[in-house]
């Protein structure tokens, strides 16, 4: 017998998941009707809407780093959601439009939000 995940059990497997480029392991416990939202400086800068969606955005982007893994620095939950602290590093394999080139090493601190439905992830909001 399966049993569910905690909440912050989904989290880290999400996060394991992202650190190892296993996309397997990040979709596992999303919802269908999962909402992906990355807000950088208060603007939505990506948004993507269903499992598929989410999905096909996480395999492109793996391409982008060559390292990547985000820290867990600490947990805050709420009732029906959770707030990550995150620490960021990530080597890039391609040339940003921002100014960023192959090789250089991002480091970032924001939040990640979680929001839950029926015992799984249906909205993830990275927030730097």
């Amino acid at each position: 017998m399966d049993e569910t995940p905690t909440k912050k059990e989904m989290i880290e497997n999400y996060i394991q998941g992202y650190n190892s480029f296993d996309v397997k392991v990040m979709l596992r416990d999303l919802h269908h009707d999962v909402v992906f939202k990355n807000i950088a400086n208060g603007e939505v800068t990506l948004e993507t809407e269903g499992f598929e969606a989410f999905k096909n955005q996480a395999e492109h982007t793996k391409s982008f780093f060559t390292e990547r893994e985000q820290k867990i620095l600490s947990f805050d939950e709420k009732e029906d959601s959770i707030e990550i602290a995150i620490d960021y590093t990530g080597k890039l394999a391609i040339d940003l439009p921002e100014g960023f080139k192959t090789g250089d090493t991002l480091n970032l601190k924001g939040k990640s939000i979680f929001n839950f439905k029926d015992d799984k992830i249906i909205e993830i909001q990275d927030i730097s």
